[in-house]
């Protein structure tokens, strides 16, 4: 079993940046493939970022060129560096890791509780 834990979210005017992060209880096969997933009230959950063992990511297009995964595999940890933030960027955020390379696909095994972020205008 694989436990995840977020941290860093927080409230934010808009322009501001924030940093995620996620502790893995360890990182193992399970947690080749790692995401983050965003998730605001009546709303569907959304891939933002997912990166693989190597380092390689992929962003979802409301995020690209703001966000920036990483993943420090000593430390069983993985980042979500978030910059011009955006009132629509306000969500509760999730960490998600599997063995399985689902990108952006809400399809991971292990999920952390999530971080509530909030941008304000």
């Amino acid at each position: 079993q694989v436990q995840l834990v977020e941290s860093g979210g927080g409230s934010v005017q808009a322009g501001g940046s924030l940093r995620l992060s996620c502790a893995a209880s360890k990182f193992t096969y399970k947690t080749d493939y790692m995401a983050w997933f965003r998730q605001a009230p009546g709303k569907e959950r959304e891939g933002v970022a997912a990166i693989d063992g190597n380092g390689f990511a992929t962003y979802g297009n409301s995020v690209k060129g703001r966000f920036t995964i990483s993943r420090d595999n000593a430390k069983n940890t993985l980042y979500l560096q978030m910059n011009s933030l955006k009132p629509e960027d306000t969500a509760m955020y999730y960490c998600a890791a599997d063995r399985i390379d689902w990108l952006l696909m809400p399809r991971y095994s292990y999920w952390g509780q999530g971080t509530q972020v909030t941008v304000s205008s």
